[in-house]
């Protein structure tokens, strides 16, 4: 790390007294003489909602700072997918304090937060690569920034019909799935909505994609797993002649007959990890992954 260390700070707006776990962390940042940036909107959140730190005393950036050591996600998961979006391909490793609900990407506890910078700022942490996917179309651009953490959704606009999403791998016909929608998931996004959709838990290390259907109107559609080098095709028909394209949540209306492609992206979100742990261990405590309920 570069002198004291350089930080930039990218919040959840809607933590309430929450914010106090921000205050702590700021405080120990400057007894480590670090310098620390704060995103615009989380500084006028702390500056309107907490009166122990005048934000007007750091830097208030619009950006992400290209010249920084790490960024650090204070919320939840949410947060942490839009602290990514932030930082785009900057190749700045973010660290996430989990002040939300789950926590499967943001895992350090408030309570942990001292012992966590203590090991930042002596280089006892690791870091893990986590693959993204990008969607453009074949007919202009995205207006949403194209690249997920989690996943990239094809989904119904109205609350009646189905829509028909024709589906080819490397240009091989995979399926011409009838259903609410379509999930497509990083191993990363595969412990959220394409797990409530029935797909299966992915290694973060596998390098697979997963996809998935969203109430299928056939019973022997099955989620499937492929090469995350491969290559996805979409043409979309829909009564209503309009669909969504959800990447990581963001979501925008696309017009039917538009066909899309969906890939490995070019650069990778880095993650912080205060100590190495395993992805099994994390699904036992953070999902209760393989609990008998009979023990409790």
């Amino acid at each position: 790390m570069k002198g004291n260390g350089r930080f930039a700070l990218f919040g959840s707006l809607c933590q309430g007294d929450k914010l106090k776990h921000t205050v702590q962390l700021i405080r120990l940042l400057l007894l480590h003489d670090a310098v620390c940036y704060i995103e615009r909107r989380f500084a006028e959140c702390l500056k309107r909602e907490v009166s122990e730190i005048e934000p007007d005393l750091f830097p208030i950036v619009e950006d992400c700072p290209e010249d920084i050591d790490m960024v650090i996600s204070i919320g939840g998961d949410g947060t942490f997918l839009s602290t990514a979006e932030w930082v785009k391909d900057r190749n700045i490793p973010i660290l996430g304090i989990h002040t939300g609900r789950l926590g499967f990407l943001s895992e350090v506890m408030p309570h942990e937060i001292e012992e966590t910078l203590e090991a930042v700022f002596a280089g006892a942490y690791c870091i893990e690569e986590r693959s993204l996917l990008e969607v453009s179309y074949l007919q202009g651009a995205p207006q949403t920034y194209p690249f997920g953490l989690n996943d990239i959704a094809i989904l119904k606009r109205d609350t009646s019909s189905m829509i028909t999403i024709r589906t080819y791998v490397d240009g091989h016909l995979l399926n011409n799935y009838q259903a609410d929608g379509l999930i497509v998931s990083t191993p990363t996004g595969s412990t959220g909505y394409s797990l409530s959709v029935g797909g299966p838990i992915l290694m973060p290390e596998s390098r697979t994609i997963c996809i998935a259907a969203v109430a299928p109107h056939s019973l022997n559609v099955r989620p499937i797993v492929i090469n995350e080098d491969s290559i996805i095709s979409l043409e979309v028909e829909s009564r209503s002649h309009s669909f969504l394209v959800s990447v990581d949540g963001r979501s925008e209306t696309c017009q039917e007959g538009t066909q899309l492609e969906i890939k490995r992206a070019p650069y990778t979100v880095k993650v912080v990890k205060r100590r190495p742990q395993t992805f099994f261990r994390v699904l036992r405590e953070k999902m209760s992954w393989g609990a008998d309920p009979r023990e409790n």
